[in-house]
Protein backbone atom coordinates (compact mmCIF):
# COMPACT_ATOMS: atom_id res chain seq x y z
CA UNK A 1 0.00 0.00 0.00
CA UNK A 2 0.86 3.32 -0.45
CA UNK A 3 -0.59 6.96 0.13
CA UNK A 4 -1.48 7.12 -3.66
CA UNK A 5 -3.38 4.14 -3.73
CA UNK A 6 -5.33 5.79 -0.33
CA UNK A 7 -5.80 8.63 -1.86
CA UNK A 8 -7.67 7.01 -4.89
CA UNK A 9 -9.28 4.56 -2.98
CA UNK A 10 -10.77 7.25 -0.45
CA UNK A 11 -11.81 9.45 -3.73
CA UNK A 12 -13.98 6.76 -5.17
CA UNK A 13 -14.90 5.65 -1.93
CA UNK A 14 -16.25 8.80 -1.49
CA UNK A 15 -17.95 10.08 -4.98
CA UNK A 16 -19.06 6.30 -5.12
CA UNK A 17 -17.96 6.57 -8.43
CA UNK A 18 -14.84 5.84 -10.69
CA UNK A 19 -15.59 8.01 -13.09
CA UNK A 20 -16.02 10.69 -10.80
CA UNK A 21 -13.38 9.49 -8.77
CA UNK A 22 -10.82 9.84 -11.91
CA UNK A 23 -12.12 13.66 -12.87
CA UNK A 24 -11.53 14.42 -9.21
CA UNK A 25 -7.84 13.33 -9.09
CA UNK A 26 -7.57 14.42 -12.69
CA UNK A 27 -6.91 10.75 -13.67
CA UNK A 28 -7.98 8.51 -16.36
CA UNK A 29 -11.17 6.09 -15.38
CA UNK A 30 -8.58 3.22 -16.53
CA UNK A 31 -5.82 4.61 -14.45
CA UNK A 32 -8.33 4.63 -11.52
CA UNK A 33 -9.75 0.79 -11.66
CA UNK A 34 -6.32 -0.61 -11.84
CA UNK A 35 -5.01 1.41 -9.13
CA UNK A 36 -8.03 -0.14 -7.10
CA UNK A 37 -7.32 -3.74 -8.64
CA UNK A 38 -3.78 -3.68 -7.46
CA UNK A 39 -4.60 -2.73 -3.97
CA UNK A 40 -7.21 -4.97 -3.51
CA UNK A 41 -4.68 -7.80 -4.75
CA UNK A 42 -2.53 -6.42 -2.49
CA UNK A 43 -4.74 -7.02 0.59
CA UNK A 44 -6.41 -9.84 -0.52
CA UNK A 45 -10.10 -7.99 -0.44
CA UNK A 46 -12.56 -7.00 -2.31
CA UNK A 47 -13.24 -3.46 -1.19
CA UNK A 48 -15.96 -2.45 -3.29
CA UNK A 49 -19.20 -4.24 -4.35
CA UNK A 50 -19.19 -4.73 -8.06
CA UNK A 51 -22.45 -5.81 -8.60
CA UNK A 52 -23.21 -2.27 -6.74
CA UNK A 53 -24.42 0.80 -9.22
CA UNK A 54 -23.08 3.51 -6.64
CA UNK A 55 -19.74 2.20 -5.73
CA UNK A 56 -21.25 0.65 -2.34
CA UNK A 57 -17.91 -0.47 0.21
CA UNK A 58 -17.52 -4.11 1.42
CA UNK A 59 -17.16 -4.67 5.31
CA UNK A 60 -13.39 -4.69 4.30
CA UNK A 61 -13.75 -1.78 2.31
CA UNK A 62 -15.44 0.07 5.24
CA UNK A 63 -12.31 -0.95 7.39
CA UNK A 64 -9.82 -0.03 5.08
CA UNK A 65 -11.71 3.86 4.68
CA UNK A 66 -11.22 4.64 8.36
CA UNK A 67 -7.91 3.71 8.16
CA UNK A 68 -7.11 5.78 5.08
CA UNK A 69 -8.76 8.74 6.37
CA UNK A 70 -5.96 9.16 9.21
CA UNK A 71 -3.20 8.09 7.10
CA UNK A 72 -4.08 10.85 5.10
CA UNK A 73 -4.65 13.32 7.50
CA UNK A 74 -1.42 12.45 8.86
CA UNK A 75 -0.03 13.00 5.56
CA UNK A 76 -1.67 16.71 5.29
CA UNK A 77 0.00 17.33 9.15
CA UNK A 78 3.34 16.31 7.98
CA UNK A 79 3.58 18.32 5.43
CA UNK A 80 2.36 21.52 7.19
CA UNK A 81 4.93 20.23 9.94
CA UNK A 82 7.50 20.64 6.75
CA UNK A 83 6.49 24.42 5.79
CA UNK A 84 6.31 25.39 8.99
CA UNK A 85 10.00 24.07 9.74
CA UNK A 86 10.97 25.99 6.38
CA UNK A 87 9.49 29.01 7.79
CA UNK A 88 11.36 28.60 11.03
CA UNK A 89 8.13 28.72 12.56
CA UNK A 90 8.85 25.63 14.33
CA UNK A 91 11.97 23.28 15.02
CA UNK A 92 15.34 22.70 17.50
CA UNK A 93 18.76 24.56 17.37
CA UNK A 94 21.24 22.45 19.29
CA UNK A 95 24.80 23.72 20.64
CA UNK A 96 27.89 22.55 22.44
CA UNK A 97 29.59 25.01 24.54
CA UNK A 98 31.65 25.32 27.49
CA UNK A 99 31.66 27.33 30.26
CA UNK A 100 33.62 30.21 28.35
CA UNK A 101 32.44 29.96 24.82
CA UNK A 102 28.75 30.17 26.37
CA UNK A 103 29.20 33.72 27.25
CA UNK A 104 29.95 34.30 23.10
CA UNK A 105 26.68 32.79 22.45
CA UNK A 106 24.64 35.34 24.31
CA UNK A 107 24.62 38.34 22.01
CA UNK A 108 24.00 35.76 18.77
CA UNK A 109 20.88 33.79 20.52
CA UNK A 110 19.37 37.28 21.88
CA UNK A 111 19.52 38.62 18.22
CA UNK A 112 18.46 35.01 17.17
CA UNK A 113 15.35 34.78 19.29
CA UNK A 114 14.10 38.41 17.95
CA UNK A 115 14.12 37.35 14.50
CA UNK A 116 13.29 33.60 15.32
CA UNK A 117 11.19 33.47 18.28
CA UNK A 118 9.36 30.17 17.71
CA UNK A 119 12.97 28.29 17.75
CA UNK A 120 13.20 26.08 20.27
CA UNK A 121 17.17 26.63 21.86
CA UNK A 122 19.25 23.67 23.28
CA UNK A 123 23.07 24.69 24.40
CA UNK A 124 24.24 21.90 25.98
CA UNK A 125 27.59 22.31 28.44
CA UNK A 126 30.28 20.31 26.93
CA UNK A 127 34.23 20.04 27.25
CA UNK A 128 35.78 21.76 23.98
CA UNK A 129 37.58 18.33 23.73
CA UNK A 130 34.74 16.34 23.19
CA UNK A 131 32.69 18.71 21.28
CA UNK A 132 33.63 17.54 17.79
CA UNK A 133 33.14 14.10 19.04
CA UNK A 134 29.45 14.82 20.01
CA UNK A 135 28.88 16.83 16.43
CA UNK A 136 29.92 13.60 14.41
CA UNK A 137 27.52 11.29 16.80
CA UNK A 138 24.56 13.91 16.15
CA UNK A 139 24.16 14.65 19.56
CA UNK A 140 24.39 18.73 18.83
CA UNK A 141 24.41 20.37 14.76
CA UNK A 142 26.63 22.92 15.77
CA UNK A 143 29.29 23.59 18.51
CA UNK A 144 32.40 26.45 19.52
CA UNK A 145 35.59 25.66 20.49
CA UNK A 146 38.74 27.71 20.85
CA UNK A 147 40.72 26.13 19.05
CA UNK A 148 41.18 24.44 15.22
CA UNK A 149 39.71 20.59 14.96
CA UNK A 150 42.02 18.28 13.72
CA UNK A 151 39.20 15.96 12.67
CA UNK A 152 38.80 16.80 9.02
CA UNK A 153 35.13 15.43 8.75
CA UNK A 154 34.35 18.92 10.87
CA UNK A 155 34.53 22.24 9.34
CA UNK A 156 35.30 25.26 11.38
CA UNK A 157 34.29 29.35 11.25
CA UNK A 158 36.20 31.32 13.19
CA UNK A 159 33.74 33.77 14.89
CA UNK A 160 35.25 35.98 17.43
CA UNK A 161 38.98 36.93 18.58
CA UNK A 162 39.44 36.98 21.87
CA UNK A 163 42.72 37.01 23.95
CA UNK A 164 44.51 36.23 27.37
CA UNK A 165 43.86 38.88 30.08
CA UNK A 166 46.03 38.94 33.50
CA UNK A 167 43.82 40.04 36.02
CA UNK A 168 44.39 41.06 39.54
CA UNK A 169 42.20 42.30 42.76
CA UNK A 170 42.00 46.26 42.53
CA UNK A 171 44.00 46.27 45.89
CA UNK A 172 47.27 44.32 44.64
CA UNK A 173 50.28 45.99 44.33
CA UNK A 174 50.39 45.16 40.84
CA UNK A 175 47.21 47.13 40.26
CA UNK A 176 48.30 50.53 39.53
CA UNK A 177 51.21 49.36 36.87
CA UNK A 178 49.66 49.11 33.64
CA UNK A 179 52.28 46.76 32.19
CA UNK A 180 54.81 44.26 34.14
CA UNK A 181 57.08 41.81 32.99
CA UNK A 182 56.82 38.14 32.77
CA UNK A 183 59.87 37.65 35.34
CA UNK A 184 58.20 40.04 37.58
CA UNK A 185 55.09 37.06 37.92
CA UNK A 186 57.42 34.80 39.44
CA UNK A 187 56.56 35.32 42.78
CA UNK A 188 52.97 35.60 42.15
CA UNK A 189 50.31 32.80 43.03
CA UNK A 190 47.97 31.98 40.10
CA UNK A 191 44.77 31.02 40.62
CA UNK A 192 44.06 28.43 37.82
CA UNK A 193 41.43 26.71 36.14
CA UNK A 194 41.59 22.44 37.05
CA UNK A 195 40.67 21.46 33.25
CA UNK A 196 43.99 20.93 31.11
CA UNK A 197 44.03 22.97 27.54
CA UNK A 198 46.18 23.91 24.87
CA UNK A 199 45.91 27.57 26.16
CA UNK A 200 47.28 26.30 29.74
CA UNK A 201 50.21 24.30 27.99
CA UNK A 202 51.38 27.88 25.89
CA UNK A 203 51.46 29.82 29.53
CA UNK A 204 53.48 27.33 31.00
CA UNK A 205 55.85 27.49 28.46
CA UNK A 206 55.78 30.80 27.89
CA UNK A 207 57.19 30.88 32.04
CA UNK A 208 59.20 28.39 31.01
CA UNK A 209 60.90 29.91 28.20
CA UNK A 210 61.17 33.16 29.96
CA UNK A 211 63.03 31.14 33.19
CA UNK A 212 60.64 32.18 35.53
CA UNK A 213 58.56 30.16 38.02
CA UNK A 214 54.83 29.55 37.71
CA UNK A 215 53.23 29.19 41.07
CA UNK A 216 49.61 27.49 40.62
CA UNK A 217 48.61 26.10 44.41
CA UNK A 218 44.96 26.49 43.62
CA UNK A 219 42.80 24.82 41.03
CA UNK A 220 39.69 25.45 40.64
CA UNK A 221 36.68 24.00 38.55
CA UNK A 222 35.20 27.17 36.69
CA UNK A 223 36.35 30.09 35.56
CA UNK A 224 33.71 32.14 37.55
CA UNK A 225 35.11 30.93 40.62
CA UNK A 226 38.82 31.70 40.16
CA UNK A 227 37.79 35.33 39.36
CA UNK A 228 35.43 35.54 42.77
CA UNK A 229 38.51 33.98 44.36
CA UNK A 230 40.32 36.75 42.82
CA UNK A 231 38.50 39.24 44.17
CA UNK A 232 38.48 38.15 47.14
CA UNK A 233 42.37 39.01 47.30
CA UNK A 234 43.56 35.80 46.43
CA UNK A 235 46.04 35.87 44.35
CA UNK A 236 46.15 36.75 40.28
CA UNK A 237 44.69 34.70 37.38
CA UNK A 238 45.07 34.47 33.67
CA UNK A 239 41.69 34.26 32.16
CA UNK A 240 40.07 34.49 28.58
CA UNK A 241 39.40 38.52 28.06
CA UNK A 242 35.58 37.71 27.28
CA UNK A 243 34.50 36.10 30.89
CA UNK A 244 36.09 39.55 32.89
CA UNK A 245 34.25 41.78 30.93
CA UNK A 246 31.70 42.46 33.54
CA UNK A 247 34.43 42.84 36.53
CA UNK A 248 36.94 45.04 34.90
CA UNK A 249 34.05 47.38 33.61
CA UNK A 250 33.01 47.57 36.99
CA UNK A 251 36.51 47.77 38.61
CA UNK A 252 36.02 44.42 40.60
CA UNK A 253 39.24 43.38 38.90
CA UNK A 254 42.11 45.02 37.24
CA UNK A 255 43.38 43.99 34.08
CA UNK A 256 47.31 44.72 33.80
CA UNK A 257 49.65 44.11 30.19
CA UNK A 258 51.80 41.72 29.83
CA UNK A 259 52.95 41.79 26.90
CA UNK A 260 55.08 38.22 26.85
CA UNK A 261 52.19 36.58 27.63
CA UNK A 262 49.82 38.16 24.69
CA UNK A 263 47.81 35.45 23.33
CA UNK A 264 45.13 35.30 20.89
CA UNK A 265 41.72 33.56 21.37
CA UNK A 266 40.07 32.50 18.25
CA UNK A 267 36.41 31.16 18.69
CA UNK A 268 35.14 28.83 16.14
CA UNK A 269 31.72 27.68 15.12
CA UNK A 270 32.09 23.94 14.26
CA UNK A 271 29.90 21.32 12.13
CA UNK A 272 30.06 18.61 10.44
CA UNK A 273 31.25 19.20 6.67
CA UNK A 274 28.90 16.87 4.47
CA UNK A 275 26.29 17.58 6.81
CA UNK A 276 22.69 18.87 5.73
CA UNK A 277 22.28 21.44 8.84
CA UNK A 278 18.77 22.22 9.59
CA UNK A 279 16.63 25.16 8.68
CA UNK A 280 16.95 26.44 12.13
CA UNK A 281 20.89 26.04 11.88
CA UNK A 282 21.01 27.80 8.56
CA UNK A 283 19.16 30.70 10.06
CA UNK A 284 21.60 31.06 12.97
CA UNK A 285 24.77 30.85 10.83
CA UNK A 286 23.11 33.82 9.22
CA UNK A 287 22.89 35.60 11.99
CA UNK A 288 26.10 34.99 13.45
CA UNK A 289 27.69 36.45 9.95
CA UNK A 290 25.32 39.72 10.32
CA UNK A 291 26.24 40.21 13.32
CA UNK A 292 29.75 40.28 12.52
CA UNK A 293 29.05 42.57 10.04
CA UNK A 294 26.93 44.97 11.92
CA UNK A 295 29.60 44.84 15.03
CA UNK A 296 32.76 44.36 13.60
CA UNK A 297 36.02 43.59 15.71
CA UNK A 298 35.64 41.23 18.06
CA UNK A 299 32.94 39.69 16.23
CA UNK A 300 33.96 38.10 12.75
CA UNK A 301 32.72 35.34 10.18
CA UNK A 302 35.97 33.85 8.61
CA UNK A 303 35.51 30.00 6.97
CA UNK A 304 38.70 27.88 7.13
CA UNK A 305 39.71 25.75 4.11
CA UNK A 306 41.09 22.12 4.83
Amino acid sequence: MDLVQMETFVAVAEERSFSRAAVRLHRTQPAVSQAIAKLEAELGEMLFERSSRDGALTDAGEVLLEYAHKLLILRGAATTALGELRALHTGRLSVAANEYTCLYLLPLLDEFRRTHPRIKIEVRRSLASRISDEILLHSVELGVVSFRPDDPQVRSTVVYRDELAFVVNPRHRLAGAGKVSIRELGTQTFIAHNIPSPQRQKVIQAFQRHKTKLHMPVELPSIEAIKRFVEMGNGVALVPGLTAKAELDSGRLVRVEVPELEMERKLRLVYRREAKLSYAAVAFLKVVESYAAAHGDPFCFVPERG
